[in-house]
C-alpha cells in the first residue's frame, strides 16, 4: 500500500522555501561541494584566476582519476568552468553559480552576533 501511494501521490511542493528560491539547486550545490577535495579544488580556484588541470592534481595530490572525477562533478553542478585549450583544460571557478547557496547559508546564520534562535547573547 504505502508502495502504491509513493508512486500515484502527487509531489508537494516544498512550503518551507523562499520565492525564488530552488530547494533542488541548493542540494545539488552543497552536494557537490560535499567532499575535503572538492573544497580544496575549490579554494585553489578561488585563490587563482584559472589553473591547468595538471597544476590542479599537482596542488590537491590526489591521483589524476581522482582529481578528474571531482572536477567532473564541480562542472556538472556548474560550480567549475572548463576552457579546453588542447592539449590542456584551463579550470576556473563559476562563483555566480554559488550565490544562490552563499544566499541560503548567510539566512541562516542570521544577523551577526545572533545565536542560532536568533536572538542577541546577553551582554
Amino acid at each position: 500500500m504505502a508502495q502504491a501511494m509513493k508512486q500515484g501521490a502527487p509531489r508537494r511542493s516544498n512550503r518551507a522555501s523562499r520565492p525564488g528560491e530552488d530547494p533542488q539547486r541548493l542540494a545539488l550545490l552543497a552536494k557537490a561541494l560535499g567532499h575535503p577535495a572538492r573544497i580544496g579544488i575549490v579554494r585553489l580556484l578561488q585563490a587563482n584566476a584559472s589553473c591547468a588541470g595538471s597544476d590542479i592534481v599537482d596542488r590537491i595530490g590526489l591521483a589524476q582519476s581522482t582529481t578528474a572525477e571531482h572536477l567532473r562533478i564541480l562542472r556538472a553542478a556548474g560550480i567549475v568552468l572548463g576552457e579546453v585549450d588542447r592539449p590542456r583544460t584551463a579550470y576556473s571557478l563559476n562563483p555566480a553559480m554559488l550565490a544562490p547557496l552563499a544566499e541560503f547559508l548567510a539566512g541562516l546564520a542570521g544577523p551577526a552576533g545572533a545565536d542560532a534562535r536568533g536572538s542577541k547573547p546577553p551582554t
